[in-house]
């Protein structure tokens, strides 16, 4: 049986191997094959995203003005050096303002006209990236000045609890009628975070923080550093959590 086996394949490798009298066209066939493109891993073409090239819708009790930087007296060396223009949000929550990169343009064709965000070079990696990043900087502007942005905080944990005070004894005060919240979370210290100037901090249950404002990065920058004090960990699942955020349980450590 192994016999027969082993002729069978001698017979395959025999027929596989060129003869000799074409030797010229064995070797071209290899330097062929060892000079083609090497195969992509993925022959779907790059789908970029569009984020940038969509206008901004506004609310009809959104305001939004666009102010030109001022014009500087020094010769200019390159574009990257101008101060970009600065947009002012207006509506019922509040008002936030942002300056834009000199490369991008935010432009309105008439004054009831939706805005449109363009770039100088859109060939160019770091203005393309900045189109969109710029466009969801100022949808949130819109969305927080108009609907407001919040963050829910959830402690999980036995005895974690958190209220709101008026006043601090390990955290100054920035500005009048600051508020602090007090977190009870397993230590021996007191455990104080100041809420920044914009936002609002409530407790609608002992677990629970609810964190609103208009400016979405202070938002979410207060939650992170909440956060920061009882970050959840994988074996019992305690910590403190934001909005949807989940954790994968790991299994017990056995020494």
């Amino acid at each position: 049986m192994f016999s027969t086996a082993r002729r069978r394949c001698l017979q395959t490798a025999s027929s596989c191997v060129p003869s000799s009298s074409t030797p010229a066209t064995f070797q071209t066939s290899r330097i062929a094959l060892s000079s083609a493109a090497p195969k992509a891993f993925s022959t779907s073409t790059p789908c970029r995203s569009k984020i940038g090239r969509q206008p901004l819708f506004l609310p009809p009790e959104v305001q939004f003005e666009i102010t030109q930087p001022p014009k500087s007296k020094r010769v200019k060396i390159s574009v990257r050096d101008e101060a970009g223009v600065t947009i002012h949000v207006k509506g019922p929550l509040g008002e936030l303002s942002y300056t834009v990169p000199s490369f991008v343009q935010v432009t309105r064709e008439t004054p009831t006209s939706p805005p449109c965000v363009t770039v100088l070079d859109a060939n160019e990696r770091c203005q393309r990236e900045m189109w969109g990043t710029v466009r969801k900087y100022l949808h949130n502007m819109v969305l927080g000045v108009s609907e407001g942005h919040t963050a829910i905080l959830r402690l999980v944990g036995v005895g974690y609890r958190a209220s709101i005070e008026d006043s601090a004894t390990t955290v100054p005060t920035e500005y009048p009628g600051q508020k602090f919240v007090n977190l009870k979370v397993n230590y021996s210290h007191p455990v104080e975070v100041a809420v920044p100037l914009g936002v609002k901090a409530s407790t609608p249950q002992p677990t629970r923080i609810l964190l609103e404002g208009p400016d979405k990065v202070a938002v979410m920058s207060c939650a992170a550093e909440i956060r920061s004090w009882k970050k959840p960990e994988p074996y019992k699942g305690k910590g403190i959590f934001v909005n949807d955020e989940t954790i994968k349980l790991k299994s017990k450590k056995i020494k």
